[in-house]
């Protein structure tokens, strides 16, 4: 392996225009293809094999019309005066005459004013409770929903803004105007954060190499390899159905690991050229080296991210698989675009030179930041991992209170939401939706009037005497609600008094499900859809997935990263080490999310059910790299002679400063997500970046190389049958060692002038 990169590297600087030119024509290729072909990626949303899936797949199928309906954008309007609505009346006519100039409304003659409305009907129906769903007992709450014939996931931010002026132009007089629904779930996709990450990579890497020069060749390589993967990943939206939201990982780890990758190896190359010889010698040497940890590093990430397949939710499988190919793109980029751009920057690499910043130019007897803490570190290992451990155990005590959920509420509804509760019921806009179909063709109708007798039973079931179900016979196209004759499907709106994400919103949902072995027994299925039976199954597939996928990750990483080292107490250390890490992040959020801690967050929910399966695929395969990135140079020098608490002091003074940088970097890229407005993506990014912090700076720095020091000759220990199986990959570059550093002529034949970083 070391040395078939180390002859690729220096292909890659002789011929150096050959190789940034394929890059650049492959770049143009794949954009020219995509505008060309138009590939469209798939709007669909599957869950396989789970209960809401059926439900909705026979929605489709039994009833189009409706179920096209839910696809398209439905927001509620929700207005409040403590002094009741009838004081407002003015105000809020004013108020439906600017809803009605909302564009694509589906019924603009449904948007009247709730107190007018509600009087109608009671004088119609002579009942005080029939506009119950439209104004609340006591006339303080009312609700006028807006429909649109736009698919929701088409809705921009000019929508949102035009929406939310109208409601802010008419909260006056007392009068309280809030929004939920569609309209209010529409985010700008800006960049701002991928923007603000390449701001901090570039200034950390500025003081990581102490020029300017150097600092652009990971951005370059970093972008190329972003548009590279996604115009791939769109080519192949017109041959497989992909969702969009495949692309959405690739952006926030191609970059980074691109960075981390183009980081450790021109890191290492400038340390070569300290040794003398060639720019190409010196390019070979780090790719060689520094680039076999490259490729193991790519390797154990690309198994954590594809892996996350084994959930069995065709969307996280397409955002694994994206990002897996994302990090190959970018592993090639680093041990072939990076040495060309090295060969082609030449001695013009490591300039201009930023003064009173250290260049790595530095004799190796100049003592750094890196090299004392090591040495304190190794001096005072027991007290130094005891402390560590001790600290990441208390953060993580919170996760004992962890709870799991979705919710596509944003913290701009909140408002809404609890108008809805205080009037009407959270759940008027998150229905269950029940689905009955006879499977032998028959009819329907006597499963479903049992059904519903049956649910009018159960709690948390909002209006439940005007409960009745929508057959799909043949008059349902003319009027849905007489399609009951000859039905043999059925349709019922099930109201939840709660929250759609709330616990009893959930247990009245297993409680319909339950119901189901009832029609059954008459040839009836019965499958619950909606929002939180989605969510409900998104979350169970997530549970059962999580420790399969431990195993599966774990387990393949543990084997790589032994064939890496030599040796199981290493790689045994790295993992433990990560399960510390993970429960200290989970304490952390749950502290700030869900307990509100500290104040952070207004509006505190519980932990998004995909984020810990998500958030251990990606940082899982980061800690590997940092893992690689510092003890593959440790397990060098050990194997070239030096003591083991020597090697460790070594490995760690020439590692510590990119794995730092390459920390910061991966921080400022995930804490960026934190300026989003809603609480869903400032936990994510809270997640990622706390658990990049613990894991780089507490685990990988201080307690892996003290346990390493305490460990000494036995950290490197493999038993012999073991280490005949395993291949021999030469990790620590022990053939390119025995190569002799031409310090006599150039690549070019002349004579060689000094190449230290200084000059490039």
């Amino acid at each position: 392996m070391a040395m078939f990169l180390y002859r690729l590297g220096r292909f890659s600087f002789r011929h150096k225009w050959w190789a940034i030119v394929s890059w650049l024509l492959m770049a143009v290729l794949v954009v020219t293809l995509v505008n060309t072909l138009n590939p469209k990626f798939s709007k669909d949303f599957e869950l396989p094999g789970t209960d809401s899936d059926k439900a909705m797949s026979l929605m489709k199928e039994n009833f189009s019309a409706i179920n096209e309906e839910q696809t398209e954008a439905s927001t509620s309007v929700l207005v409040a005066a403590d002094d009741g609505l009838e004081a407002h009346t003015d105000t809020i006519n004013g108020l439906v005459a600017e809803l009605k100039t909302l564009p694509d409304l589906t019924a603009p003659a449904t948007i009247v004013n709730p107190v007018t409305a509600a009087n109608e009907i009671i004088a119609e129906t002579n009942n005080p409770n029939a506009a119950s769903s439209i104004l609340s007992a006591d006339g303080t709450v009312g609700l006028i929903q807006v429909k649109q014939n736009i698919k929701v996931e088409d809705l921009t931010a000019e929508d949102t803004k035009q929406f939310e002026d109208i409601l802010a132009e008419f909260r006056v007089g007392g009068l309280q105007v809030e929004g939920t629904g569609s309209l209010m779930q529409v985010f700008e996709q800006g960049g701002a954060a991928e923007m603000l990450g390449f701001l901090v990579a570039f200034i950390v890497m500025i003081v990581a190499f102490g020029a300017i020069v150097a600092a652009f060749i990971p951005i370059i390589t970093g972008i190329l390899g972003v548009v590279i993967t996604i115009m791939l990943v769109t080519l192949g939206a017109g041959v497989f159905s992909i969702n969009e939201s495949a692309t959405g990982i690739i952006t926030m780890l191609g970059i980074a690991v691109s960075i981390d990758y183009a980081l450790f190896i021109v890191s290492r190359y400038r340390s070569e050229l300290n040794l003398g010889g060639t720019r190409e010698a010196a390019v070979g040497r780090a790719v060689g080296t520094a680039g076999s940890a490259v490729v193991f590093a790519g390797l154990t990430v690309m198994i954590a991210v594809a892996a996350l397949s084994v959930v069995g939710i065709p969307f996280i499988s397409q955002m694994g698989l994206a990002a897996a190919l994302a990090v190959l793109i970018a592993v090639l980029g680093a041990i072939t675009l990076i040495p060309a751009l090295l060969g082609a920057f030449g001695r013009f690499a490591f300039s201009p030179r930023i003064p009173k910043v250290r260049h790595g130019d530095e004799p190796e007897s100049q003592a750094t930041n890196g090299l004392r803490f090591a040495k304190f570190v190794t001096k005072y290992p027991w007290p130094v991992a005891a402390i560590s451990l001790l600290a990441l155990i208390v953060v993580a005590l919170p996760m004992t209170k962890l709870e799991l959920g979705l919710s596509t509420t944003t913290d701009a509804e909140a408002p809404a939401t609890a108008l809805l509760q205080r009037g009407f019921g959270e759940g008027i806009n998150g229905p269950l939706l029940v689905v009955l179909n006879d499977t032998d063709g028959g009819d329907v109708a006597p499963a479903a009037e049992q059904t519903i007798e049956h649910i009018k039973t159960l709690p948390n079931v909002a209006n439940p005497d005007q409960m009745t179900w929508i057959g799909n016979g043949p008059n349902q196209s003319a009027d849905p609600a007489t399609g009951q004759t000859g039905a043999t499907s059925a349709l019922i709106f099930v109201t939840p008094q709660h929250s759609p994400s709330g616990p009893q919103t959930h247990d009245l949902m297993e409680q319909i499900r339950d119901y189901s072995s009832t029609p059954e027994a008459e040839g009836v299925t019965l499958n619950v859809g909606g929002q939180t039976a989605i969510m409900s199954d998104i979350s169970a597939k997530l549970s059962s997935a999580l420790i399969p996928y431990l195993i599966l990750v774990v387990g393949l990483a543990f084997i790589i990263l032994m064939i890496v080292f030599r040796s199981v107490l290493v790689p045994l250390t790295a993992t433990i080490g990560f399960l510390f890490s993970v429960c200290a992040t989970f304490g952390a959020t749950v502290a700030i999310f869900q307990l509100g801690h500290l104040g952070l967050i207004t509006h505190t929910q519980p932990i998004i059910s995909f984020l810990p399966i998500f958030m251990i695929g990606v940082v899982f395969g980061l800690a590997m790299d940092y893992q690689v990135f510092l003890v593959t140079r440790m397990r060098e020098e050990y194997v070239h002679g030096l003591p083991a608490k020597e090697a460790v002091i070594i490995g760690y003074k020439h590692g510590a400063r990119v794995v730092a940088s390459a920390a910061i970097i991966m921080i400022a890229v995930f804490a960026a997500f934190m300026l989003a407005p809603d609480t869903s993506s400032k936990m994510m990014g809270f997640a990622l970046a706390a658990a990049v912090f613990f894991d780089a700076f507490i685990v990988r720095m201080v307690i892996v190389p003290a346990v390493i020091t305490i460990m000494g000759e036995r950290a490197w220990w493999i038993p012999a049958w073991l280490d005949k199986i395993l291949p021999n990959v030469d990790m620590e570059g022990t053939a390119i060692r025995e190569i002799p550093i031409d310090t006599s002529v150039s690549a070019d034949g002349k004579p060689l002038e000094p190449a230290v970083s200084g000059n490039g």
